[in-house]
């Protein structure tokens, strides 16, 4: 595996080594000691899987402390436009955003450490997600920030539709109040 340092610190692209033959495909999508020499230390501790139709856009969801979650996300079928959002009060990337396109062709994955937003973006129908969690999902710490906030000014991309978005997704509050909620 390639893990990789992305634009906002502590937010990994893994690249998965793939070997291909006349039956498919194999690759290694998780192993406890590659990710923890890679500054991965949580176990997880959940899966999660979701299925989108083309133009669903979940989040941008986190859980807050003592519950904050890190994310391993991956596309297994289709394709999303990824999007994390740095919401450490005291990082130097505070409220920037950087967003991947995951999918079951490119078989890349992304790691989301805990104080990050994340959501995304079904590019096709179909889409498949999994996404292994650190901590349990805790109703009571679950917040979100609204998809569109003009504050971050996100570059969704056009899926020729408008998206879908769940109700409790657009009712998620801006960023500024989000976080003091």
């Amino acid at each position: 595996m390639i893990f990789s340092p992305a634009k906002l610190a502590g937010v990994l692209l893994i690249t998965p080594q793939v070997f291909r033959d006349g039956r498919g495909f194999f690759l290694e999508s998780y192993n406890q000691a590659r990710f923890a020499a890679a500054g991965i230390p949580d176990a997880f501790v959940q899966d999660n899987h979701s299925r989108s139709v083309k133009g669903a856009l979940r989040g941008l969801h986190f859980q807050r402390e003592p519950a904050a979650q890190g994310k391993l996300v991956r596309a297994i079928r289709g394709d999303i436009f990824d999007v994390v959002v740095d919401i450490r009060p005291d990082s130097p990337t505070f409220g920037q955003w950087l967003s991947e396109i995951l999918s079951a062709e490119n078989m890349r994955m992304l790691y989301v450490p805990p104080g990050f937003a994340h959501g995304f973006l079904a590019l096709r129908d179909d889409t498949e997600v999994l996404y292994k969690v650190t901590r349990p999902y805790a109703p009571e710490h679950d917040r979100g920030i609204i998809w569109n906030d003009p504050t971050l000014n996100i570059a969704w991309p056009d899926v020729g539709a408008p998206y879908v978005v769940s109700e409790k997704d657009r009712a998620h509050p801006r960023l500024r109040d989000a976080l003091a909620a």
